[in-house]
């Protein structure tokens, strides 16, 4: 790259991200994971279950934070993810199905936000905190990783992406479930340990014990707080820019 190009790194576990050293931001996607109203929002799937939401809701102010943050630098990709199905159910395979009977009234049956996880309908909405603006693809997926079925990986080899930065819900099926497809495509991943959280909490330290073991199997752990500080020197160069037209410094 370029030796004017910006370009950061992350302290993290177990090694400092990415492993490759200084990235640029142009290279890098935050990708949201599933921040959806059935997982986190008052009523929606989860919460229909009797499963307690606070750890879940917990992630989104650091969420929120990285988020407001990535929006300030120049071509640095935000995606945001949403599991659901299509109305008619063609692309919901019966063991899903089956299995979502086990816990609940399963995927299509009416719940306090609409059909559950069905496209469309209210609970299968990214909650308003972390609404997506223009210019942000939302992949939707039938299954657990963002990989598949979807056209994630096409955006991402089209855009340049290299880098992931992981974040959402929950942390031991979705996230980890696409931080492991990423891994397998030669993506570079950092999974945000504040940012994300699981229904049951030693799954979510199983999770990261998992993705750091062996030197980093599957990539790197960090806060939410050291990517923002790995971060912030890019803003304090924006806004410095005297290349930049002011109204974009304003904003920045």
């Amino acid at each position: 790259m370029d030796s004017s190009t910006p370009t950061f790194s992350v302290s993290a576990e177990p090694y400092r991200w990415p492993f490759d050293g200084q990235i640029s931001p142009q290279r890098v996607a935050f990708v949201i994971i599933d921040m959806q109203a059935d997982f986190c929002g008052a009523g929606g799937f989860l919460h229909a279950q009797g499963i307690d939401i606070a750890p879940a809701r917990a992630t989104i102010e650091p969420i929120r934070r990285v988020l407001e943050l990535v929006r300030q630098i120049p071509d640095m990709l935000v995606v945001h993810t949403r599991e659901g199905h299509r109305p008619e159910l063609v692309d919901l395979q019966a063991n899903k199905l089956w299995r979502s009977k086990q816990i609940s009234d399963g995927i299509g049956a009416e719940g306090p936000l609409g059909k559950i996880l069905i496209r469309g309908e209210p609970g299968s909405d990214i909650i308003p905190e972390l609404a997506p603006i223009a210019g942000e693809p939302v992949i939707d997926k039938p299954g657990k990783g963002a990989f598949y079925a979807t056209d994630l990986e096409h955006i991402l080899r089209t855009l340049g992406i290299t880098h992931l930065v992981l974040a959402g819900l929950t942390t031991d099926v979705c996230v980890h479930s696409t931080l492991r497809e990423a891994n397998d495509r030669g993506f570079e991943c950092l999974m945000l340990t504040d940012a994300t959280m699981a229904t049951e909490l030693h799954h979510y330290e199983a999770t990261m014990t998992m993705t750091t073991m062996q030197g980093g199997l599957f990539g790197a752990i960090a806060s939410s707080g050291q990517l923002l500080e790995a971060l912030e020197p890019l803003i304090t160069g924006i806004r410095a820019d005297p290349t930049r037209p002011q109204s974009e410094q304003a904003r920045a």
